[in-house]
């Protein structure tokens, strides 16, 4: 009994339907789980189920740090990507074999042959097309690969005999390209882009060459290798960002895009010489992980709110705000897609061009040649734009330019570096921005952290301890006032900075937070991706009144209270409370 029959009787496809999958599935020559799934009919879990049930073969799950490296010798790398097919474990010489199609006799016949050449048995199991997808990475092991590369790089040196004079430039450059040092690269850049990982940093040492990923925000040291190929290794990435290659005494950036994984990934390079050596950061921008959809960014409820209705407006300056890496240009380009429609002239300034978007004018600027925001902004409102995106305001020159384009009738988007919303007015107003001016044109004001994101299919739900708890309570509606130091406050106490009652909002009885466990769906993390948290401040004539009066943080604070703002620390409660994030994750980025 084919899926398709088997859906109809269960009542989950009607005959009708299943006649016209029936016809795609045979007209297309693709396999029925594919269409099935694709068409979302029905979970793969809940398919691969009721094909276990038919075909009498157990399904399996398995992590992918369960299958030894050993194990996978059995099968080779093209065998198991052909016929889909994964060796599990082994066990008295019979070898566990993970199959998505074991109906299918190829498939078995392949395995049969693979048997008697490695003078095995075998016992076969079921395994759904995300686990394989999954478990086939074995093949990739990181260290594995690098290992084979330089092997192979050791070998080329010893056939080259390298003469130990230092090689001139375009010799050097030659080696690089012709020598192995080119697959470490390849290695490395691909898992950083499997394993969504945001920055590679390759670091030298004094008897090693440090690789680390930045993963979810946080470092994690991958591999070290032998320091020796430490330049050929920033040769080779110098080479790839057209930088220049003789050059270790002051810092490059570079740029460079390639394909992984069938997708064009752009890489952004910075080179710093440090008494070891140079160092190199590699920011790893995959449109998929980057690009994220408005909808996705986190914002929710108030905040939501006062940003939604500021982009909707035909004018008027909005601020992101937030120490380096909080997520602002995400943000930034989040509204950007939003707003970006055919009827529209989208133009940005950037440093630099992170992400390409089609039919936004995207320019980078180039200080050292005299191009700069202010520069450009100049000849961007020639431009005859709709809306402006300024990367970043930082001098009064491009502060006075941004806010007199929205003066004149232009939305602008843009970036100020201050802790929290309560720092945007102050912060323009030193940067020589009349107040008068900056009530037309302020429409809302951005701050936001990012945190890690729990993993939906292992997090934990707990009762607080009653610290914990008191402390929740607290910070959701608390008495201090805000604006006071935050040094010093403990848990079970409310942190003075939060002082913005939530208005609306009660905390569910009983008390439940959620705690990070890890499974094989976060490869034992226990996140699968970060989140922002934000607070959001609109301009009302109640602001307006108070920046006319002469603008305090104390006054600025008790405006967010009218307004019913969530802090950022607010807003990650919440989420913490709806299960999105941890408690120690909130205090991790908002604790000063």
């Amino acid at each position: 009994m084919t899926l398709i029959q088997q859906l109809v009787k269960k009542g989950v496809l009607d005959k009708e339907k299943a006649t016209s999958l029936e016809f795609e599935i045979k007209s297309s020559g693709r396999r029925e789980e594919e269409v099935l799934l694709e068409k979302r009919i029905a979970s793969e879990g809940f398919l691969f189920g009721l094909k276990s049930e038919n075909l009498k073969i157990p399904l399996k799950e398995v992590a992918l740090e369960e299958i030894p490296l050993k194990t996978l010798e059995f099968i080779p790398e093209e065998s198991a990507r052909f016929y889909q097919m994964i060796p599990i474990s082994l066990k008295d010489n019979v070898l566990e074999v993970g199959m998505v199609y074991p109906e299918d006799l190829k498939v078995q016949e392949a395995l049969k042959f693979l048997a008697r050449q490695g003078k095995f048995s075998y016992k076969i199991c079921l395994i759904s097309l995300s686990d394989h997808k999954n478990l086939f990475k074995k093949y990739r092991s990181l260290k594995r690969e690098v290992k084979k590369a330089l092997e192979e790089l050791e070998v080329e040196i010893q056939a080259e005999k390298i003469e130990k004079r230092p090689p001139t430039p375009a010799e050097f450059e030659r080696l690089v390209e012709e020598a192995p040092i080119s697959k470490v690269m390849a290695v490395l850049l691909r898992h950083a882009v499997e394993g969504k990982a945001s920055d590679i940093h390759i670091e030298p040492t004094k008897e090693k060459l440090r690789i680390r990923f930045r993963l979810l925000g946080i470092l994690h040291s991958s591999i070290l290798l032998p320091i020796r190929i430490h330049p050929a290794v920033v040769a080779r990435v110098k080479i790839l960002s057209n930088l220049r290659i003789d050059e270790t005494r002051i810092p490059q950036d570079g740029r460079f895009t390639t394909k992984v994984e069938d997708k064009e990934i752009d890489f952004r390079v910075s080179t710093f010489p440090t008494t070891l050596g140079e160092k190199v950061a590699i920011r790893v921008l995959d449109p998929s992980v980057g690009l994220k959809p408005f909808e996705k960014l986190g914002l929710a409820r108030k905040n939501l709110e006062a940003t939604e209705k500021a982009i909707k407006k035909p004018f008027g300056l909005i601020l992101a705000t937030g120490p380096t890496g909080c997520g602002k240009t995400t943000t930034l380009y989040a509204m950007m897609r939003r707003l970006n429609k055919e009827g529209v002239n989208l133009v940005t300034l950037e440093d630099p061009v992170e992400y390409f978007i089609e039919g936004v004018n995207q320019s980078q600027v180039r200080p050292e040649i005299g191009y700069d925001f202010a520069t450009g902004l100049r000849h961007v409102l020639r431009q005859d734009p709709d809306i402006i995106m300024v990367g970043e305001i930082r001098d009064e020159e491009t502060a006075s330019l941004a806010i007199h384009a929205a003066l004149t009738g232009h939305i602008v988007l843009s970036t100020l570096h201050t802790t929290d919303v309560l720092g945007v007015i102050p912060r323009l107003i030193d940067l020589g921005i009349r107040p008068y001016l900056i009530l037309p044109t302020l429409s809302c004001a951005i701050a936001q952290r990012l945190l890690r994101e729990l993993c939906p299919h292992c997090r934990k739900k707990v009762k607080p301890k009653k610290e914990i708890r008191d402390w929740i309570l607290k910070e959701l509606h608390p008495h201090t006032k805000r604006g006071q130091s935050a040094k010093g406050a403990k848990i079970g106490e409310a942190s003075p900075p939060s002082g913005v009652g939530v208005k609306g909002i009660k905390p569910p009885k009983p008390l439940y937070i959620y705690q990070a466990q890890g499974c094989r769906k976060c490869a034992d993390i226990g996140f699968i991706g970060q989140i922002g948290i934000f607070e959001a401040l609109a301009m009302t004539d109640e602001l307006s009144d108070l920046i006319l009066e002469g603008v305090t943080e104390k006054g600025i604070a008790q405006e967010m209270v009218r307004q019913g703002m969530l802090t950022m620390k607010q807003d990650g409660i919440l989420k913490a409370l709806d299960g999105i994030t941890t408690i120690e994750e909130v205090l991790r980025v908002t604790e000063e």
